[in-house]
């Protein structure tokens, strides 16, 4: 992997994503917008800072964003000192974060009268897959951006898919965590259900675990639910806009989301809590507020 790559945020999942691309021998230059984790994080993987975005671009040839929403993707991007601003013929930009089609779409198309290809290839696994770099990553944008990133992709991630145009990488990501927060909601309801029928709880996640209610999400949050651990593997607040996001786009295309929204109102409502910045988990204390019982 000859390409030199600038990873612009090192939040929980960027540090950990920037930090495989270390692993891998890759020449590395790093930007956050907190300096001092910047510097802490490049001395720690052995890595460059860049002053700014802009810089970024000008000591690379693959700049990958790994930020909050669409604001600060455009931002770090098209806005003041972005890196359209340092960028140089042939530079690739790939936005990893969770942003939603429609500005996926629009920043492609500024960069696009920059003469800057774009890719979205946001990624599902949260934190521990972040880390081991076995997560799944969703690409969207040309056959020749993709095969180009790929390399990179493969260090991060362990299944790669490339999805289909600018766009779908996003599309189907919010769709994927739209069905994890509905999930999310569905045990916390099943548990809170449970302990006030009387069920023995260990039993219950037990058999749900090795029947046809099992998933992903039973696995994971079963068991911070019942401790109220809400160390945060994916913020509460991020969740929240994603879902947001899949609602959007289903009912501009006149899909029924009658689901997806009651769960967005549980995480609209955890947020108002004070809950945005814990793990996504945490709505369950909204499913025991409103049922008079705590696990």
């Amino acid at each position: 992997m000859a390409e030199r790559v600038g990873f612009i945020g090192l939040g929980i999942m960027g540090s950990r994503m920037a930090a495989n691309l270390a692993r891998a021998g890759l020449e590395l230059v790093v930007w956050n917008r907190t300096a001092t984790k910047a510097r802490e994080w490049a001395d720690r993987c052995g890595a460059g800072v860049a002053a700014t975005p802009a810089e970024v671009a000008e000591r690379s040839d693959v700049v990958i964003t790994m930020v909050v929403d669409g604001a600060q993707v455009e931002s770090v991007l098209l806005g003041e000192d972005g890196a359209a601003g340092g960028a140089h013929a042939g530079l690739l930009c790939v936005d990893m974060s969770t942003i939603g089609p429609r500005a996926a779409r629009r920043i492609a198309a500024q960069l696009s009268e920059r003469d800057i290809d774009f890719m979205d290839a946001p990624v599902t696994g949260s934190a521990p897959k972040a880390e081991d770099g076995t997560l799944t990553i969703m690409a969207g944008g040309s056959g020749e951006g993709f095969e180009r990133a790929r390399p990179l992709f493969e260090a991060m991630g362990e299944l790669v898919v490339h999805v289909g145009d600018v766009g779908q990488g996003q599309l189907v990501k919010v769709i994927n965590n739209a069905v994890a927060a509905a999930n999310t909601t569905l045990v916390a309801e099943a548990l809170v259900a449970g302990k006030l029928a009387g069920a023995d709880l260990d039993v219950l996640v037990t058999v749900m675990k090795a029947g046809s209610g099992a998933s992903a999400m039973l696995e994971l949050k079963a068991g911070p639910m019942r401790s109220h651990d809400w160390t945060t593997l994916f913020k509460l607040e991020h969740m929240l806009k994603d879902v947001r996001l899949c609602i959007e786009e289903g009912t501009e295309a006149g899909a029924d989301v009658d689901l997806i929204e009651r769960t967005a109102e549980l995480l609209g409502e955890a947020e108002r809590k004070g809950l945005g910045e814990r793990d996504f988990a945490a709505l369950l204390e909204v499913v025991e507020e409103r049922s008079g019982a705590r696990l």
